[in-house]
C-alpha cells in the first residue's frame, strides 16, 4: 500500500504543536489588515495571535483570502514526484474559495500523475471542527487504514460533525452581513448572544439567542449534552477568540455534566476571527447529526 500525506488549510485552527505531531501539511489562508496581506501559518510567523485580536478589538477592518490553485499545486506536486499519495482535507465550500481550489489542483494533478491517488474532501465544516475531522482521519490513518478508507470514513461522517458556536460582538456578525444592523444594536443594548451552527451546507447559521456571556456557554454544554453521541469517549474540541478562561468554564461545563476527559482547546485562528470577532466560543464533537 503506497504512503500518503494528509494534505489541509489553516482554517482548521489546530495548535501548531498538535499539527506538526499529526504530520499534516498546512497550506495557510491569507487576511488583510489596514490593506496589508498576512498569511496566517499555525505558527504565527507572520502576526502572533494575541496582535490580531487587539487589531480587531480596536477596530482595524479585516478580510481573508482563500488559498489559490497555484498554492495548492506547488506544495502537492512535490510529495506527487517522491511517490506519495495525497488526501485534502479542507475549510468548507459553505464558506470559502479554498475547497474548490483544492479540487482543481487535485484534478489537474492526477491527470499529470495517473499512477498516484489525489483526493480532496469538502469537510463542510470550520474552525476546529475540520480540525477535529483531520485529526480522526489521523488516527484511521496510523491505525493502517487506506487512503480510500479514510477518504471514506470523513465523507460518510463529516454530517455527524457539530459546531456550536456564540460570539460576544454582534458588531462582527452584522458587518459580515449575518444580521442586520438593528438586530445588533439592540442585540447588543438588551445583552443578547447568539446561538449559531454550521448546517449541512457549511453555512454558518443562527439556531437561537439567550441573554448574557454566561448564559450562551452554558447553551452550547445544552446542545453538546442533547445530541452528542457517547460523549465520555470522545475527544471534544473548542476555539475561542481570544477568551481562554471562557473555554475552560465551558470544557469544565462539559466535563462535570458529561464525563469527557480529553479536550483540544485553541484560538480561533484570523480566517474565523475576521468574521466572528474576539469572545467568539465554538464547541465541536460528534453526534448523530449535526
Amino acid at each position: 500500500m503506497a504512503d500518503y500525506v494528509i494534505v489541509t488549510d489553516s482554517s482548521c485552527d489546530l495548535p501548531n504543536e498538535l499539527a506538526k505531531e499529526l504530520e499534516l501539511v498546512v497550506l495557510p489562508l491569507s487576511f488583510h489588515l489596514n490593506g496589508k496581506e498576512y498569511h496566517n501559518y499555525l505558527d504565527e510567523r507572520e502576526m502572533p495571535i494575541g496582535e490580531f485580536y487587539r487589531r480587531i478589538r480596536a477596530g482595524e477592518p479585516c478580510t481573508t483570502s482563500a488559498v489559490n490553485v497555484d498554492a495548492y499545486k506547488s506544495a502537492m506536486e512535490p510529495l506527487l514526484q517522491q511517490g506519495v499519495d495525497i488526501l485534502d482535507i479542507a475549510f468548507s465550500s459553505g464558506l470559502s474559495a479554498t475547497y474548490s481550489s483544492a479540487k482543481i489542483a487535485c484534478e489537474e494533478l492526477a491527470e499529470k500523475y495517473p499512477e498516484r491517488k489525489v483526493f480532496a474532501v469538502d469537510t463542510l465544516a470550520a474552525s476546529l471542527g475540520q480540525g477535529l475531522l483531520i485529526y480522526l482521519a489521523v488516527q484511521m490513518k496510523r491505525a493502517g487504514k487506506s487512503i480510500e478508507e479514510v477518504r471514506g470514513w470523513v465523507e460518510e461522517n463529516k454530517l455527524r460533525l457539530c459546531h456550536w458556536f456564540t460570539v460576544d460582538d454582534l458588531n462582527h456578525l452584522k458587518r459580515g452581513g449575518r444580521i442586520s444592523g438593528a438586530t445588533a444594536l439592540f442585540g447588543t443594548m438588551l445583552n443578547i448572544k447568539p446561538i449559531l451552527h454550521v448546517d449541512d451546507e457549511g453555512h454558518l447559521i443562527p439556531m437561537g439567542k439567550v441573554r448574557g456571556r454566561r448564559a450562551s456557554l452554558d447553551a452550547l454544554a445544552d446542545h453538546m449534552e442533547q445530541s452528542a453521541d457517547d460523549p465520555a469517549s470522545q475527544t471534544v474540541f473548542i476555539s475561542h477568540g481570544d477568551c481562554r478562561e471562557d473555554a475552560e468554564y465551558l470544557a469544565g461545563e462539559i466535563k462535570r455534566r458529561m464525563g469527557v476527559k480529553n479536550f483540544v482547546i485553541s484560538h480561533c485562528g484570523p480566517v474565523i476571527g475576521a468574521h466572528s470577532g474576539p469572545g467568539t466560543m465554538a464547541l465541536f464533537f460528534l453526534g448523530g447529526k449535526r
